[in-house]
């Protein structure tokens, strides 16, 4: 090899480290706005459970949100977590585009499942950095009545039924997926599980099963809630975030119930916070 040849396979593999390198930082950031937005909605879901309105905040990302927006800096914090949700997009497009970690990590269902979380977290990132600079109508408006909108226009159309039925299915399905992965540990791929010591094995385990459980309950509960939407065709029906954790108070011991999950959904928030740091990039 002459030293023309070597010195351009040592710059392209100097690129391909710094590319690695951002789109593990993209990664990691991401993870950090996320656990922020979760850990928010679920100090406004206990403030529900216990005092009944949450000091007129919306448990979701709207609330969430809006409470950043009022802490000291919050308009540059919107801004961070804005950017951070978009580098989370721009990962999970390279994972879509050149395959993840791990073994499975190539798998065509896997570069679905991650081209679908880069058109989530690019239309996540779009609406928190439009309520940064200044569209207040945009990431906080109402997950509710949001929902209420998208399910009656649909059901408006032919077929719209079974539309809102089928997807209900499908996000009961999912709901009921993430619980059970996160009881059977499925997080563990992700993460640098061999470079941690056993304590800190025994606080992020717990925290991964406890919090994924939580937000797959959650995202059934609200499943349930759109197919009895489709099958009364009753747009109303259909509840957002807010509204589906205001139902699990109005059950018997719905206050409990409510923290319980509230604290679950924490939990999922410090595990995300976990997850930027261990991740398996």
């Amino acid at each position: 090899m002459n030293a023309h040849s070597w010195a351009w396979r040592e710059r392209a593999r100097g690129r391909r480290v710094a590319d690695s390198t951002a789109m593990a930082a993209a990664a990691r950031s991401g993870f950090v706005a996320r656990g922020l937005i979760y850990v928010l909605v679920a100090v406004i879901a206990l403030q529900i459970a216990l005092n009944g309105d949450g000091d007129g905040r919306q448990a979701d990302r709207g609330g969430a949100l809006g409470e950043l927006a009022d802490r000291p800096f919050g308009a540059v914090l919107l801004w961070l977590v804005g950017l951070a949700l978009a580098g989370m997009a721009l990962w999970r497009l390279s994972e879509a585009v050149f395959g993840g970690s791990g073994p499975d990590g190539s798998k065509a269902s896997r570069r679905w499942a991650n081209l679908f979380r880069f058109v989530f977290y690019c239309f996540l990132s779009y609406s928190v950095l439009s309520y940064a600079a200044g569209d207040r109508g945009s990431g906080s408006g109402s997950s509710d009545r949001h929902t209420d909108d998208v399910t009656a226009r649909v059901l408006e159309w032919p077929g719209g039924q079974w539309l809102v039925g089928a997807a209900a299915v499908g996000v009961v399905i999912a709901g009921v997926w993430m619980s059970v992965s996160a009881a059977r540990k499925k997080f563990r791929k992700g993460l640098r599980v061999g470079a941690m010591s056993a304590r800190t094995r025994r606080i992020v385990e717990p925290l991964g099963v406890t919090g994924g459980a939580a937000r797959g309950v959650v995202f059934a509960a609200a499943g349930v809630f759109a197919l009895v939407a489709a099958v009364q065709h009753q747009p109303g029906k259909a509840k957002g975030m807010d509204d589906t954790l205001r139902a699990f108070r109005d059950l018997p011991s719905g206050p409990w119930l409510l923290a319980l999950v509230a604290l679950g959904l924490a939990a999922f928030g410090v595990f995300s916070w976990c997850t930027a740091r261990w991740l398996d990039v």
